[in-house]
């Protein structure tokens, strides 16, 4: 069998391993997908590439998957993808219909998973093909349409979304500047430690560990006492509740696939936008909301089909889908690839290790849930003071040993980790400084090609051929979509606020 061909033994233990971590992340409030690549992102410093991805693909998708098990029975997404599972999961289980609607949204999301994945096998490669002719100029409005369309749909202000992207870039441009051998952006007592400008791994812990554990702490660690389930013992799961779904659960795992392919949109856009097509082509809209297996369905498939979604750009392209392969990014610069349009041709075995790793997480994380729900379920009530601070404990000696001992490393995890914690207070937003962050350097090196091709013109920006100017009238029209959003939101915001 191929798969065995390619993956190693050791590989597909740490993808089983993966899914299942990555469940009990998903399904701990607070703790995501992302924050479970990030501290396990370290360890694969020391293991092949092909095994190294194996336990971060594991971590991605068990960490989306597991995100129904609280918003189910607690009413608390687990992850921003799970939101929309709230709306029909708890009242099923307020039903006595928990371990039925769990069921039903772990079969959702294998379908998502396995659409995501067919539809990343396919056009990913057709997608790389085209932008290995793409030159500087092609190559630096994509990664500025990038920018824009991570901006403009990220949580918050339109404002906020644009000056975290940019901040990222910034940020990015500190240390050593090849085209005159200066430094730039540095204080003289730091020369020596930023040269490189901040080591990537200890700012995507620091931001999505960190962070999210300095904000848990803000609320409060403890588990209300009181907040407990029971499973039903009447009305069981059927398959056959997916009878009259099919048309509900492809359509949403086609949707949650073209979000994710969108660079930085992320799983709630997703969620929304799956469950609100279904409240308006459902033949009974009134009784969603109330307990459907139907708005689970809608919901999970869509999260799903983010996962090899997302993996689309990240791997053609070179822009990361999403914050969770964002930090995937970091696994391949530990080990000296370079994702973009070259990768899969020149990487095929590669390429194949990653596309059977998602078969084998997508099936262990159904068997995990499916068949040990009750036991996974539990989860959910790990004490947070416990688990915490062993994280944080993790997060430091990653951060350390990453780069052989480099004690910087660990203040840069400790200035991130605080810079996010205030971030979130004065509206600049984690996932677009990230990105922004990961692809400043590339931006800034395309656009120095691009005006050394042209002699210093600028006007090769608007008259290179018919690919830029399709990718201008994109980035105007995300630019424009942003706005109108923007606008409609503030609306809305007053309308609502008048009716009060």
């Amino acid at each position: 069998m191929e798969a065995f061909e390619i993956l190693t033994p050791l590989s597909i233990i740490l993808c089983i391993l993966g899914v299942f971590v990555g469940i009990i992340f998903g399904a701990i409030p607070g703790m995501t997908a992302t924050m479970a690549i990030a501290i396990f992102l370290p360890i694969t410093y020391a293991l092949d590439l092909i095994d190294s991805l194996g336990l971060l693909l594991g971590l991605y998708v068990g960490g989306i998957s597991g995100g129904l098990v609280p918003a189910i029975l607690m009413n608390i997404p687990g992850t921003p993808s799970s939101i929309c599972t709230t709306f029909d999961g708890y009242p099923m289980t307020q039903k006595g219909q928990g371990e039925r609607a769990l069921k039903v949204g772990i079969t959702a999301s294998l379908i998502g998973g396995a659409f995501s994945l067919a539809i990343l096998y396919f056009f990913a490669p057709v997608l790389a093909s085209v932008a290995i002719d793409f030159s500087s100029v092609e190559k630096f409005l994509i990664i500025l349409f990038a920018l824009t369309v991570i901006a403009s749909l990220s949580s918050g202000s339109l404002l906020g979304g644009i000056f975290s992207g940019f901040l990222g870039v910034f940020i990015s441009l500190v240390g050593f500047f090849a085209d005159n051998n200066q430094l730039r952006l540095v204080p003289s007592f730091l020369e020596n430690q930023l040269y490189y400008g901040f080591a990537l791994l200890p700012v995507l812990i620091g931001l999505f560990a960190i962070t999210q554990i300095l904000q848990e702490a803000e609320k409060g660690m403890k588990t209300a006492s009181h907040q407990k389930f029971e499973f039903d013992k009447k009305e069981k799961f059927s398959f056959k509740v997916f009878k009259g779904q099919w048309i509900n659960t492809f359509r949403s795992s086609a949707i949650g696939t073209f979000v994710g392919i969108l660079p930085g949109v992320g799983g709630s856009a997703a969620s929304i936008l799956a469950y609100s097509q279904t409240k308006n082509f459902s033949k009974n809209p009134d009784r969603l909301g109330k307990g459907e297996p139907e708005g689970v369905i809608a919901s999970e498939a869509s999260n799903n089909g983010l996962t090899g979604g997302a993996l689309i750009p990240l791997l053609s392209l070179g822009i990361p889908g999403d914050s969770t392969t964002a930090v995937l990014v970091g696994a391949f610069l530990l080990q000296g690839i370079q994702v973009g349009p070259l990768f899969i041709t020149q990487n095929p075995d590669l390429w194949s290790g990653i596309v059977w790793a998602l078969v084998i997480a997508n099936i262990v994380m159904f068997l995990l849930m499916f068949l040990a729900i009750k036991y996974m379920a539990k989860i959910v009530f790990v004490p947070k003071q416990i688990i915490y601070p062993i994280i944080i404990v993790m997060c430091v000696v990653g951060a350390y040993a990453i780069n052989n001992g480099v004690l910087f490393d660990v203040w840069t995890l400790v200035l991130f980790g605080l810079a996010g914690f205030v971030f979130a207070k004065i509206g600049i937003q984690v996932a677009p400084l990230l990105i922004g962050f990961i692809l400043g350097k590339d931006l800034e090196k395309y656009f120095i090609d691009s005006l050394k091709g042209s002699g210093g013109d600028l006007t090769i920006f608007f008259t290179k051929g018919p690919i830029a100017i399709v990718l201008w009238v994109l980035i105007f029209a995300s630019i424009i979509f942003s706005l109108y959003q923007s606008w409609k939101s503030k609306k809305t915001g007053n309308d609502i606020r008048n009716a009060a």
